[in-house]
This record gives C-alpha cells, structure tokens and sequence, in this order.
C-alpha cells in the first residue's frame, strides 16, 4: 500500500487544503559544501551557497526539488553512499537556471532556499497549497525541530524582530511560533528582502523525524491564504517586480517516468507553449478552480457528486454566480494525493473494479481500464489508469491513488500534477495545464 505522508490543511477559512512533508537526509547533507552556516541543526550538516544578488537583478531561474521517502530508514541508509555525490551535484546545480529533480519513491517533493545573510540553508516544501514560509527556530524545544535545521536569528545581520506570534492548525499537525523578516533567497537569481516568515517555536510529533524529515514549508498560495496578516511570497515577487515573467512553472515527473522534475520561477517550459490549456482560478487564497464533472472513458454519466444539479441550477447564471456554486479544485504541490468528496470516489472505485473502502483493485485489470476525465474550469483533463492506479512493484498490489476528504474541496495533487505540466500565473490569477511530454 502507499503509504500517505500529507498533512491537510485547515487554512481555506471553510474549506480544506494540504501540504506535504518533506525531508533532507541528515547523512546526505555531509556531503554538501559545508561553507555556510547551520543555523542549529543537530547533527553534521551544512548549508548549500546561495550568494546574495544585486537589487536590480530580474530573474528566472528554476529549484531543485527532491522527490523522497522518508518513511522506510533502511532504504535510505542503502542507498545514503550511491546517493551522496549526485545529491551534491544538485544541490550546486540550484546556482544555474536549470535544475533537475530526484524521484524516489513518488510520496512528496522538496527544494531548498536560504535564510538570512549570510544564508542558512533549509529543504522546504514548495507548497501551492498554502501561502507562509515557516522553519523550524533555534528556541524550539520540541523534538521535530530537533531533528531539523533550526534558524538562528543571531547569525544574520539583516534579520528584523516583528514582535507578533503565530499559530498554524493543519488537519493532521499543528506549528507555532514567531514572525520576523529577512532576505530569503529561492534561488542566486532572485531575492525577497524583508520577507516575512515564522520561526517556529512549536511542531507537534507530525513533524518529527522519521516520518517528515522536511526542514520547513514555502508556501506558493496568495496572501488572503497567508496566517498572521503577511504577504505571501508570491505576491512580494510580483509587487517586487523581481521576475522575468510574473509566473512560476511546475513539472513533478513519476518514478516510473522519467523520475525528474522542476519548479521554475520567471518562465516556463516553452515546449508547452502551444499546448496549455487556461483556466481561471477562484478566490484570493490558494491555486483552486472550478471542477464541473469527472467521466470515465466515453461515457456520458457525470461522477461528480451533485454536478448535474448544480450545472441544471447554474446553467442560467453569470459566470462568477456558477462558480461561486461550483465544485472547487485546488492544484496543490504538496498533497500525496487526490482528494475529494467519498460519493463521487466510492462511484469512481466502484466503477473500475476497486474497493471503495480500501482502494486496492487487482493489477490484472490495469489493461482494461479507461480513463478518468476531469472537468476543471470547463476543460477536461485526462489521467491514464497507470496515473490514478498506483502500483506497487515490491508488494505486487495495486491502489487507486485518491482518498475521501471534503465534499466540497477537491484537491488535485501529485498523481494529478505527475500527469499534467503546470504552469501559475501569478499576475493574471490563472493556471495553465497540459499533457506531460514524455
């Protein structure tokens, strides 16, 4: 079975987000230039360079994010050596405007940014499904923050007190902590200065090691999804006018793919130009969408819960009436899954042969199956059966890869984004999706 490794969010006032947890090994680290300071972190580690730029330096430049299981410390101490060199070589790599992505077992992603000047290194979350910037702070006594890489305020001359706490309640863990402001660089191209962020002095056991080796999260929403009042980074990058174009794109490649991806701040891949398909996005808080249907193969039977009545209702309306009554989707980087209401996912489970209760269906009916088509901002999007069925080659077992959350919140995560290249326009508030060349 795959094993789930996401903590909801509860931070879209009455709706339902996620973020994932993602990890730096603390072995792998040794292997990393050791220059630059460790803010804290227990255990030997250090931080990768990330020089400060000039303040008129526009950029567009892409993150490496690490694809990880951190759940199984046998696997990660076999693999440690064979690893260590290439994470080095990615790690330098963060310097250029391309960076390649390490998949390992398809579970979360996780990039690197640095704090403070000089920088303090931390693997974060590259989250569309959240809006702050958190790291684990050097008064933090709880054990995950022990675990992690800690920020020292003390170490950075551009640091700034901001006097104000913070609490942020996720469905499966909780953080708390303090706010200050300080450079934070994503990448030698591009700077925020006197970004906002939380120095946690709080993380219940969700956040601790072994289970979510992540240092931190980075949130990629907008700033009315942003807790404590602050602007979130993307809208800082657009006021700051500090990109090349004022968009962000996202390609999270499958293990059985090509096991690679990027996050790319300031342009996108100009292979998909011609083949994106726009839609709007809904709210000011996150990257969600209206969804209007799921269908299977050729059929005509919508498997969205209640979408023939709202469609019936809001045939009539004007655009912002429909989708205020609208199913909304969140594309979201940091869910393990997809998520949705438990009738449309038991129907769906139902329909291709698979237990609604468990999501396991027999491997041999793989090459029967058809597949799903989801309507998100009127447009249909298609995942093949090896996209929404995992396969688990060393158990020999087969599971849908979606779980009943909210009946109102979809939430279109990995197994969705692996299938689909993303690209997020910050500025016009729209999301452009296409097929993954492969």
């Amino acid at each position: 079975m795959k094993l789930v490794t996401v903590a909801l969010l509860a931070l879209m006032r009455s709706v339902v987000g996620a973020a994932i947890n993602t990890p730096v090994d603390g072995g792998l680290a040794d292997s990393f230039d050791d220059t630059m300071i460790e803010g804290g972190h227990v255990g030997k580690a250090s931080n990768m360079h990330l020089p400060i730029t000039p303040d008129n330096v526009k950029g567009s430049f892409k993150v490496p994010l690490y694809l990880k299981n951190g759940l199984d410390p046998e696997s990660r101490r076999k693999d440690r050596i064979k690893r260590s060199r290439k994470m080095k070589s990615l790690a330098e790599s963060s310097l250029s405007n391309i960076a390649p992505l390490t998949n390992v077992r398809d579970y979360y992603y996780y990039g690197y940014i640095g704090i403070g000047n000089p920088p303090q290194k931390f693997s974060v979350i590259f989250d569309t499904g959240s809006s702050n910037i958190w790291v684990p702070g050097e008064n933090c006594r709880s054990s995950a923050c022990a675990s992690h890489r800690r920020f020292n305020k003390d170490q950075s001359s551009t640091f700034v007190p901001k006097n104000q706490t913070i609490e942020i309640q996720y469905g499966t863990g909780f953080i708390a902590g303090n706010i200050g402001s300080d450079t934070v660089q994503v990448s030698s191209a591009v700077v925020l200065r006197n970004q906002s962020f939380a120095m946690t002095s709080v993380e219940d056991k969700t956040f601790d090691l072994p289970r979510s080796q992540f240092d931190g999260l980075f949130g990629l929403g907008f700033t009315g999804g942003a807790e404590g009042g602050i602007e979130a980074p993307v809208d800082a990058m657009l006021r700051e006018n500090i990109l090349q174009d004022p968009l962000f794109g996202v390609k999270l490649y499958s293990s059985n793919n090509k096991g690679k991806g990027e996050i790319s701040f300031g342009s996108y891949d100009q292979n998909y130009t011609d083949k994106l398909t726009w839609v709007d996005v809904y709210g000011d808080y996150f990257w969600a969408t209206t969804m209007e249907g799921i269908f299977y193969g050729d059929e005509s039977i919508n498997y969205l819960y209640g979408a023939d009545k709202i469609n019936n209702i809001t045939s009539t309306l004007p655009p912002q009436a429909k989708a205020r009554a609208s199913r909304k989707a969140l594309l979201d980087t940091g869910s393990s899954l997809i998520y949705g209401d438990p009738f449309t996912l038991a129907a769906m489970s139902i329909r291709i042969g698979a237990d609604p209760s468990t999501g396991e269906i027999p491997c041999s009916s793989l090459a029967l199956l058809k597949p799903f088509h989801f309507i998100l901002g009127g447009k249909p999007f298609t995942m093949n059966p090896d996209e929404y069925i995992y396969h688990d080659e060393e158990s020999g077992s087969c599971e849908v890869q979606w779980m009943p959350v909210s009946e109102y919140l979809w939430v279109m995560g990995i197994p969705f984004l692996q299938s689909h290249y993303s690209v997020y326009n910050i500025k016009d508030r729209r999301i452009g999706l296409a097929r993954v060349i492969n």
